[in-house]
């Protein structure tokens, strides 16, 4: 299986293949084929995909997507800082603009990307620990957000490319 990582050339190939990829979707979606068995291929291809992808030479998650916080992912990130919850909160987040009760990083690039590593990764919020978010099930039904992520993502991008060629 041939990866692509180069982020220039997927978003190329994004712009290229947006109106293929809505057909895709629409394609999967229609199939009989069972959501769990749908899952069952794409965790696969996920598995041999990630196994070639070092996440860490890329970054591109944490510098086009702000995750949600949830208190949980506030007082333990705020903690591995050795930072107080309220200097934590005043400092690095927000309120996101159309929906008041969802907490983001006030900034982009995540002001914790360090050298494409996160500075406190051991600590992350759930949604970076859960990013692509292709392990979930019921992928079909997700499947807006996949497309959300295939110009940002390479592991998302090569999963959706060889989805198409399985199924």
């Amino acid at each position: 299986m041939k990866i692509m990582t180069d982020l220039t050339q997927i978003k190329k190939i994004a712009a290229k293949k947006e109106d293929e990829n809505w057909a895709y979707r629409a394609y999967l979606k229609s199939l009989s084929v069972p959501t769990e068995e749908i899952d069952a291929i794409v965790h696969h291809i996920l598995a041999e995909v990630t196994a070639q992808i070092d996440c860490t030479q890329c970054g591109n998650c944490c510098k086009k997507i702000r995750p949600t916080l949830d208190d949980e992912d506030i007082i333990i990130f705020a903690t591995g800082l050795k930072m107080s919850v309220d200097e934590f909160r005043e400092q690095y987040l927000a309120v996101e603009e159309d929906a008041p009760s969802v907490i983001i990083f006030n900034d982009l690039p995540c002001p914790f990307l360090v050298n494409l590593r996160c500075e406190n990764y051991p600590n992350r919020p759930k949604e970076c620990q859960s990013y692509p978010h292709l392990h979930k099930p019921e992928f079909t039904s997700r499947s807006i957000s996949v497309l959300m992520n295939y110009e940002i993502c390479p592991i998302v991008f090569n999963v959706f490319e060889q989805l198409k060629k399985v199924l």
